[in-house]
């Protein structure tokens, strides 16, 4: 409290004796007692009455009945005895608004006092009494104090302007005392400018949209010059002030950043890390060729070097910070990568940041050393150490490719130690690098088997368990391996339930005449006895996958896995730059923006870093600039408006629509029925290769099979009722897929006939192309290439034509797409120009593809982040839209939407009008949010949707209707 600690610091002004004695009980008639000593004559008596009083006040009694006699003491010269009052009057003004305007004459007449010390004492104490009643009468007071010829009391007063705003803003702007503090930034005094900056930065967070601090090169020059000569708390300050400032150009930068570097020596850390924060940021606008640059990225390693040399509670915030700055610009560190190698005596929370930041730093040139290092961590006694190391080894053989068979051999000497939480660790990671580099390491899977029994963990079980499939066809006695796993399979976890079923329809699909009955018992145990329904309906998509298609189940359970990225815990981008732009704060060492964890009235301020000098990048680009970045300079929108219905988001049941689902007949038990339709016999009499035979018998089901789950239809070669399961249970349904047009008449194209659509199936993107020929001349040699496009859309392969195409011939292919392919903002946004070459010649045609094909499997908004984003997408933003002749019901088209990965975040219903509030990522990171409003009755639906790049908005509503629609 601040008043306990002025206490303190009081006993240096006269106590020449301890001042413990105020702090013994007394007897009861104490308040009598003070209240006769207060109004004593003696000076002395007064002042020692009053001592006792501060210090029954600090051990919580309720002394405030005496309040009209210690005001009354207010009226000394006596410097001790005054701050004293003025103490208690900040403690019991609020509780005793009345009786604290008898203090306002004091006030007023200590602001005109000769002492500056006095002078400033009670313009302070003004400040801290939040009373409304006594502001208005402190404001002359203050005026005078602000123009003060005492440095000491213009930068008391500058502080106090800032906690007046706080309990009454208008009083201020009305007084006029914001343009006052403006003036004191060109105050001759260092302390002065320093606190001016303090106290408009903390008004300017309470308000975002009062640009109060209007700085320009004048202004930041006169803030440099009091950089040097201020406080350690006062450099802060106004380093924190610089780093909201964007300058006008590189040079402008690199001038900044020469006049603050000296900061980094400081020997306080909370300057070096604000001098990092506004390198850091202006190092963005620096051209990488010039020589300041390389000089620079030099200057900022010592400095954080250092920071690791304090206690280990500083070693932590500054390790946090580091983090952030290795993921931005690894090279500032990389050749101190001994500095982060792990002391015996580090407490256990620095350990594991260390260990972090040494993986983001290996590199080809130093991982010799760093697998040395986690070597002998992985042998350390503390288990959660132990575990992290041996997982850093793992993913720097992800990371690092020519060090992987040296971590795989390593990972081997750590299982043969047999330490159990080793071992498990070890397994969780080498199934990483199976992913990571297929058909390269197989030869450990005999080791692994090897430890299966010591596995209890759930993770390192689920990890065996999916080797043992993956790889089944090289293990000899792989059914056995899963079937001991099997035995008490309603007891594993989830992860390791959904793992093994998926495990034993691998080991059935590649080896079928041994496994029938596994993957009969595992079927059964997942869709009759679980009451899990991720693992019951995972169970049902294989039973009817290998009941109606074979082949479809070998490619959908078989697919090849893309391979594993390098770094899969990197702070996503834009918010690593907002988190850049708060480094030395909270925020840099919660890894949170701070809007996730400030609460309250104040408007947090998203901050992002400047765009680099000469970068060309397009601001007209839909992926890049303010749509991107998450970020929006606007002020965020206040809602709710009339009739937005949002506000009470928040308080919704948030359980997706679901249709009921009939519960299954007590007949249904184990043994009596066949699961895969017509009896797995039928299935061993064919290769999987899909042969009539297998389609025949897969297809019906038997006589005791209940009706909710009959015998599932017949497919013909596609898989769109996958999901549908009789109708009974509630699912989504696949993502909408156009029907093939012509895009390239023969007439065009020297007999060259193409048509075509594109598809979102399991996260890939698809071109679906059929090629016909209509010359006389057999076609070879084809190709393909896509120009610059709006969303970066590329072929991730060749065009596959196999084989020669015959006249009249036509042939399907299906050709992957990627979506980092050249950008360029097309007209329509959708638009996409192909070239395709075979060896006749080279032919041009454009199509558009719908905007569905962007929208990505995770766009699934938490409730609250939807909330906090709607409000900070400003209104103008907000485009609506008519969908008409639609006869859904909002379960329905909640369904159908998320099928294409149109998200329904929460549902409302208000007089027989439900709202769907749904949220939609975009392969370049934009998010888009809109609410579906589906009155009962009422073939028209209401849509609409806010993003930070509007121009999306016309795109996605023909996505909605497109979809409902079909």
């Amino acid at each position: 409290m601040e008043w306990a600690s002025q206490l303190c610091e009081n006993r240096g002004l006269g106590s020449k004796m301890t001042d413990s004695k105020y702090f013994t009980t007394t007897k009861k008639g104490e308040i009598f007692e003070l209240k006769a000593e207060l109004n004593s004559d003696k000076k002395e008596k007064k002042k020692e009455a009053v001592k006792k009083v501060i210090a029954s006040m600090t051990v919580g009694k309720d002394v405030s009945a005496l309040f009209p006699d210690v005001v009354n003491c207010m009226q000394t010269d006596n410097l001790e005895l005054k701050k004293l009052v003025y103490l208690y009057l900040m403690n019991y003004a609020k509780s005793q608004p009345d009786m604290a305007i008898m203090a306002v004459n004091t006030f007023v007449k200590d602001c005109e006092d000769p002492n500056p010390l006095i002078r400033a004492l009670a313009v302070r104490t003004m400040g801290c009494i939040r009373v409304d009643k006594i502001t208005e009468y402190l404001c002359e007071p203050l005026r005078k104090c602000l123009k003060d010829e005492d440095p000491y009391v213009r930068k008391t007063a500058a502080v106090c302007v800032a906690k007046l705003h706080d309990i009454n803003a208008q009083l201020v702007e009305d007084q006029g005392f914001l343009d006052t503090l403006k003036d004191l930034i060109s105050d001759s005094n260092p302390m002065v400018v320093a606190n001016a900056v303090a106290a408009l930065s903390e008004i300017a967070e309470s308000h975002p949209n009062s640009n109060l601090l209007d700085l320009n090169p004048q202004t930041i020059n006169k803030l440099l010059t009091a950089l040097n000569e201020c406080t350690e708390w006062g450099q802060i300050f106004i380093l924190d002030c610089l780093a909201n400032y964007t300058p006008r150009d590189d040079r402008e930068s690199q001038s900044i950043c020469e006049r603050v570097t000296p900061r980094l020596s400081h020997a306080n850390s909370a300057v070096v890390l604000s001098a990092v924060k506004v390198l850091m940021k202006f190092m963005e606008m620096l051209p990488k060729d010039l020589d300041y640059y390389g000089t620079l990225l030099k200057k900022l390693a010592p400095p954080l070097v250092t920071l690791l040399s304090a206690e280990p509670e500083l070693q932590y915030v500054a390790l946090r910070n580091i983090n952030l700055i290795v993921q931005k610009r690894p090279e500032i560190l990389k050749h101190e990568m001994k500095v982060f190698f792990v002391k015996y005596n580090d407490p256990i929370y620095v350990k594991l940041e260390k260990l972090d930041i040494m993986i983001r730093l290996a590199s080809q040139a130093n991982i010799a050393q760093v697998l040395a290092e986690l070597k002998e961590y992985a042998t350390e006694v503390d288990v959660d150490f132990v575990r992290k190391a041996v997982r850093a080894i793992g993913r720097c053989a992800i990371k690092v490719e020519q060090s992987a068979e040296r971590c795989v051999s390593t990972l081997l000497d750590l299982i043969q130690t047999k330490v159990n939480y080793v071992v498990q660790e070890a397994i969780v990671v080498i199934k990483d690098i199976f992913r990571k580099y297929p058909n390269k390491y197989e030869s450990v899977i005999a080791t692994l088997c090897e430890n299966l029994d010591s596995l209890d963990e759930p993770e390192a079980r689920a990890a065996m368990i999916w080797i043992v499939g993956e790889y089944a066809e090289r293990i000899d006695n792989a059914d056995e391996l899963l079937e001991s796993f099997l035995e008490g399979f309603h007891d594993e976890s989830t992860q390791v339930q959904l793992q093994l079923l998926t495990a034993i329809v691998k080991l059935f699909l590649k080896k079928p005449t041994e496994t029938q009955e596994l993957v009969q018992q595992v079927l059964s145990l997942a869709t009759q006895d679980s009451d899990n329904p991720d693992l019951r309906d995972r169970g049902y998509i294989y039973w009817r996958l290998l009941s109606t298609d074979p082949v479809a189940a070998k490619e959908v359970v078989l697919a090849e896995k893309p391979l594993i990225s390098e770094e899969t815990d990197l702070i996503e981008p834009t918010l690593l730059e907002e988190l850049i732009c708060h480094i030395g704060t909270l925020a840099s060492v919660y890894h949170k923006p701070p809007s996730a964890f400030v609460e309250g009235s104040r408007g947090v301020q998203h901050k992002r870093l400047p765009a680099r000098a000469g970068s060309g990048e397009s601001t007209e680009s839909p992926d890049v600039g303010q749509s991107v970045s998450g970020v929006s300079d606007a002020p965020p929108a206040v809602i709710p408006s009339q009739g937005d219905l949002l506000g009470d988001l928040l308080n919704l049941d948030l359980t997706p629509p679901t249709t009921n689902v009939p519960p299954v007949p007590s007949s249904m038990q184990m043994g009596a029925m066949d699961l895969l339709g017509g009896g797995l016999d039928s299935l061993l009499g064919g290769d999987l290769g899909g042969s009539p035979a297998m389609g025949v018998g897969l297809g019906a089901a038997p006589v005791s099979m209940p009706v909710g789950l009959g015998a599932a239809p017949p497919v013909g070669g596609n898989l769109d009722d996958l999901f549908d399961l009789g109708g009974g249970v509630g699912m989504t349904s696949g993502s909408y897929v156009p029907a093939k047009v012509v895009w390239l008449p023969a007439m065009k194209a020297k007999g060259l006939e193409i048509s075509g659509t594109f598809a979102r199936r399991s996260g890939v993107i698809q071109m679906e192309l059929s090629l016909t020929n209509k010359a006389m001349s057999v076609m070879t040699d084809f190709a393909i290439q896509f120009n610059k496009n709006s969303f970066g859309l590329a072929p991730a392969g060749p065009l596959q034509v196999l084989t020669p195409l015959s006249p009249n011939q036509t042939v399907e292919v299906s050709l992957p797409l990627g979506t980092s392919g050249p950008i360029m903002k097309m007209d329509p946004l959708n638009n996409l120009q192909v070239a395709v070459k075979n060896n006749i010649d080279v032919f041009y045609f454009s199509c558009q593809y719908p905007v569905t094909l962007l929208f990505v499997e995770d766009g699934k908004m938490d409730r609250q982040v939807f909330l906090a984003t709607w409000k900070d997408i400003p209104s103008d933003n907000e485009a609506q839209f008519q969908i008409k002749d639609c006869h859904l019901s909002s379960d329905a088209a909640s369904s159908k939407l998320q099928g294409s990965n149109i998200f329904t975040v929460a549902k409302r219903t208000v007089e027989a009008q439900d709202m769907l509030y749904q949220s939609i990522k975009l392969t370049n990171g934009i998010w888009v949010l809109a609410e579906l409003r589906i009155q009962t009755g009422n073939p028209n639906y209401t849509l609409s949707v806010r993003c930070r790049a509007p121009e999306v908005s016309q795109y996605v509503s023909q996505c909605f209707e497109l979809i409902l629609k079909n």
